[in-house]
């Protein structure tokens, strides 16, 4: 028994040395797993076939899903604990980081690509991004569609300080586009491909056109160094939905259209040019993350410069 004890003492002091014992091992599973969505893109397909609940029922977790209009308020909800997962463009977890937030990114996703843009009505004397100064350009703060905004004025050597910023809802700002309040719009789908069924705008750029950037599925750091299985859990799923919606257009824009009221149409405009993948976290992706950071420093839209690959998170760094 003596022998035992002292062999017990031993490999409790080994495992704590190479960070294997209790001390830290990840905390069971969650009870509940709440995770961020917007009504565009492949959460939502996620959540349509309910791949991460049957993925996660036989640890007992209830997953519950969490609506946001844009990016920046579900980053708000995840730094501050009220979800544990969400999905955004490129600009929100920037700011996000720029404000301390307790963020971390866990995979990439493709680029909202030809399915985000700057728009102008059709009757519009305005024909080119370098035409936008002086001018009023809806858009929404904190968001992937401000970071084409910036990038595309940058390269037709129009200071950012030359329009004027109207920071708006995609909702606001789709009425006030309407209505003239604006002379100009940057948005990302399906509020693109709805402007475009109602209002046949003219497009003035992409972000395919203008920028090599990615979309993130990010979580709560906290959470995501508690619970990595369940994290984990969740990006295989949104892997399995990738690979289905790519093969599956019609498929993807009936359900969108049937989840978000949307009419078909316009999903199936936005399913058809949209990207689907999960990609990862490579030294590439990083850089390109990097540059838009460093952008919105240099220009003031940040108050600090920071370094992405520190929010950066890997199953390993939980321990």
């Amino acid at each position: 028994m003596l022998r035992l004890s002292h062999l017990a003492a031993a490999v409790a002091v080994a495992a704590s040395l190479f960070g294997i014992g209790p001390a830290a091992a990840a905390e069971p599973a969650p009870k509940e797993f709440r995770v961020g969505f917007q009504k565009t893109g492949l959460p939502v397909i996620t959540r349509h076939q309910q791949i991460i609940e049957k993925a996660l029922a036989p640890e007992g977790v209830n997953v519950r899903w969490v609506e946001f209009p844009s990016g920046p308020p579900l980053l708000e909800a995840l730094n501050a604990g009220a979800v544990d997962v969400g999905w955004t463009g490129d600009a929100p977890p920037i700011f996000a980081q720029a404000a301390g937030a307790n963020i971390v990114y866990v995979a990439a996703l493709p680029s909202n690509g030809a399915g985000e843009a700057i728009l102008v009505p059709k009757d519009s004397p305005i024909t080119s991004v370098a035409e936008l100064k002086g001018h009023k350009v809806g858009v929404t703060k904190g968001s992937s569609a401000q970071n084409l905004l910036v990038a595309a004025l940058e390269r037709a050597g129009v200071p950012f300080s030359d329009i004027t910023p109207v920071y708006l809802s995609p909702a606001d700002a789709a009425a006030a586009f309407a209505n003239g309040k604006v002379d100009a719009w940057a948005i990302w789908d399906p509020f693109f491909a709805i402007a475009e069924h109602r209002h046949a705008p003219r497009v003035l750029t992409t972000t395919k056109d203008e920028l090599a950037v990615n979309t993130y599925f990010l979580a709560n750091k906290s959470f995501a160094n508690a619970h990595p299985a369940t994290v984990t859990t969740a990006i295989d799923a949104l892997k399995k939905s990738a690979d289905w919606a790519d093969a599956n257009r019609p498929a993807v824009a009936k359900v969108l259209s049937e989840v978000t009221g949307v009419p078909q149409e316009p999903q199936t405009k936005a399913a058809e040019r949209a990207e689907f993948g999960v990609i990862p976290l490579s030294a590439e992706v990083i850089a390109g993350q990097q540059q838009t950071a460093d952008r919105f420093f240099r220009l003031g839209l940040i108050p600090r410069a920071i370094v992405v690959s520190d929010a950066v998170w890997t199953p390993a760094a939980s321990n």
